[in-house]
């Protein structure tokens, strides 16, 4: 895969993505968040800038980065309203296993689709019972003729709605394998149906659904990678979640950088007993503490990322990176909030909308009670005695 490694080239793009941030986002996430509506001209200028091409080589009509310039743009995102990056992570996730794992035929249809946003990606994984167990997924996919019916129920399926392909984890008599499943964007396609629609805390304007495949009858073309990758989804999708906790640990830099610098900015403004609060050591000291979470979130992301641009194995590394970032961008939103004080909880500021968002990381992909273990056990793997 051609990837675009050189610093200037990287540098401009992410500085047209901070610009697009600024100019555009900034004005109407407020608007967008609190309406919890989807942002149909955001979305479309996204796919202007080809964003959802982010690791598509070129030769299927992607930009071709790399993922530490991938998680750069996340964090720009993610600064001027989190979501924006929901609709890129499940998306590029599809993308990423079709690239690795998918047949030619698979590839050549379905990559330059994904690439102009034409196609919306969805990674449907978890069901009402089983999350981060994959061994207690409960969809079915028999096998009949020339085509698999597929049976089951899918919880927390981001762009579930208006997707066009979801990469769909079932099992099959031969194990836990990857369905590319392609539909039409909306409520209902021949057996599949948006059986709820899942309200949430923060992460709103992204549709986050559960799906319910009744009788749904897709072609065996379908396995991800042909009929020799039957029961083989389960290395295929938990390979994918590696870039997809670089995605989150970038958002909680991006909110935990945004929460910082309204709160630095409030800090001086602000005046109390005749000065700016900023010159208070009790709110100089969190302005420290802040900061130097920020920082090293954003390096522990780009440290995961170098790691999978080098192609080898980075769980360890995304896991900590999703782990750290995370914690941090909740406890730099909280800090935030409490140097605004009232006004922190007020809608008037976006400070409250830093701290609905945050918990968001410390749940998706995978929680940190899984990464925790997820690190233990690779260091031990690591460090055998």
């Amino acid at each position: 895969m051609s990837t675009i490694t050189d610093p200037a080239l990287a540098d401009e793009l992410v500085a047209a993505v901070r610009n697009f941030v600024v100019k555009d986002v900034l004005p109407v996430a407020s608007h967008y968040e609190h309406a919890d509506a989807y942002p149909e001209d955001l979305v479309e200028h996204m796919k202007a800038m080809g964003l959802f091409g982010c690791k598509i080589p070129e030769e299927y009509g992607g930009l071709g980065l790399d993922t530490l310039t991938y998680a750069r743009i996340i964090e720009e995102l993610s600064v001027g309203w989190m979501s924006l990056s929901g609709f890129l992570n499940t998306h590029t996730m599809v993308a990423t296993l079709t690239r690795l794992h998918g047949t030619d035929e698979q590839k050549k249809r379905l990559l330059p689709k994904l690439a102009t946003g034409e196609v919306r990606g969805a990674f449907s994984l978890s069901e009402p019972d089983a999350g981060s167990d994959t061994a207690a997924l409960r969809c079915r996919a028999t096998p009949d003729g020339d085509e698999y019916i597929l049976d089951g129920t899918k919880m927390w399926v981001t762009n579930g709605e208006r997707s066009g392909v979801v990469a769909l984890a079932a099992v099959a008599p031969e194990g836990i394998t990857c369905f590319l499943v392609e539909k039409e964007p909306g409520p209902a396609f021949g057996g599949i149906s948006v059986s709820k629609k899942i309200d949430k805390l923060g992460y709103k304007g992204v549709e986050t659904v559960e799906m319910t495949y009744s009788d749904h009858r897709v072609p065996a073309d379908s396995v991800l990678g042909g009929p020799e990758n039957l029961g083989r989804g389960r290395r295929q999708i938990l390979g994918s979640l590696e870039g997809g906790r670089v995605n989150v640990a970038a958002r909680g830099v991006g909110v935990a950088r945004a929460a910082f610098e309204a709160a630095i900015r409030y800090a001086q403004q602000r005046e109390t007993f005749g000065v700016p609060i900023a010159k208070h050591q009790a709110i100089q000291f969190k302005l420290a503490d802040m900061a130097t979470k920020v920082e090293a979130a954003r390096l522990l992301t780009h440290s995961a990322a170098r790691k999978i641009d080098e192609g080898v194995r980075a769980d360890l590394e995304a896991g900590m990176a999703k782990l750290y970032a995370s914690e941090a961008a909740l406890e730099v939103a909280t800090e935030a909030m409490r140097i605004h004080g009232g006004y922190g909880y007020t809608t008037e500021f976006p400070v409250e909308r830093y701290f609905r968002d945050a918990p968001l990381m410390i749940i998706g992909e995978g929680t940190n009670e899984i990464q925790r273990m997820v690190i233990a056990r690779s260091l031990l793997e690591r460090y055998q005695v």
